[in-house]
């Protein structure tokens, strides 16, 4: 299947920061999450892909094209959320529907009213009187009900709590059972991304710092908690982040070069982003 994202020595830079480069391949039909704190560069990410941003230097490909010379075929193929809802603050749902069959060739207007009533948005309240959790469903419905094949999402489950939040991931597991569907979905929540998400990119002060598939990751490294003195006697190259504490050290690893027989615990993606980020700092 042929790659839904290819991004070679992507770069953009502003003043006191600058995104890359990034090489980053995603394959048709996965999701991968795309992780990082506040300002790591997510969002430049996406909006480069979308052609909102011109790079600095390098290139992307989205679904085979480029997307600052790309047309309406390929941006019907794409279905966006963006970190602010970009819906006129008067509308409702049923006036949204309406609004959207008029802009998408393929519109699905039976899918977008389930999707409504399945993740509970106010059907008379205007937009711009949701609250940021009901504008986000919003959103998502839209970017579901148009025939996309690959859905750019920025901090699309910021403002849901939990119980939504865990509706959204299965709606883009539904998503991706279609082979030729793909899902890049930008977030800090990193626990959404370990449940969902076939590959795990990691961004910090505008650097890739990691890019590899979801079980991979979870197979290379793992925690290894024991004393300090244990943990000095380890090769340096093993250890990817430690700390010590009063009672002990922790720190996480790589299993392959671990000597056989010490016991190494599972790591979460969660627990390998903060310890790589802290590493960094």
């Amino acid at each position: 299947m042929n790659n839904a994202i290819e991004i070679k020595g992507l770069t953009k830079t502003y003043p006191g920061f600058q995104l890359g480069p990034v090489d980053l391949t995603l394959p048709g039909g996965c999701i991968m999450g795309l992780v990082g704190e506040n300002g790591a560069g997510k969002s430049t990410t996406i909006k480069l892909l979308l052609g909102m941003l011109r790079p600095d230097g390098g290139n992307a490909l989205v679904l085979g094209q480029d997307p600052l010379r790309s047309g309406a075929p390929v941006r019907e193929d794409l279905g966006v959320v963006l970190d602010e809802v970009g819906l006129p603050t008067c509308v409702t749902v049923r006036q949204t529907g309406k609004i959207m069959a008029g802009i998408f060739r393929h519109w699905e207007q039976e899918t977008y009213d389930a999707l409504a009533r399945r993740l509970a948005i106010p059907a008379d309240k205007p937009f711009g009187d949701m609250s940021r959790g009901n504008k986000m469903k919003m959103g998502i419905a839209v970017a579901l009900s148009h025939g996309a094949r690959l859905l750019l999402l920025d901090e699309a489950t910021s403002g849901l709590d939990p119980v939504v939040r865990d509706d959204v991931t299965d709606l883009l597991l539904d998503f991706t059972r279609q082979e030729d569907h793909t899902v890049l979905l930008s977030s800090h929540i990193v626990s959404d991304m370990e449940k969902i998400c076939d590959y795990i990119a990691f961004l910090h002060k505008g650097k890739l710092m990691l890019n590899e598939e979801k079980d991979r990751l979870l197979d290379e490294y793992g925690i290894l908690r024991c004393t300090a003195e244990e943990l000095d006697a380890i090769a340096p190259e093993a250890v990817l982040h430690r700390k010590d504490g009063h009672w002990g050290a922790e720190a996480i690893v790589r299993r392959e070069a671990v000597p056989a027989g010490v016991p190494v615990g599972p790591v979460s993606i969660e627990e390998l982003f903060i310890h790589m980020v802290k590493e960094d700092r």
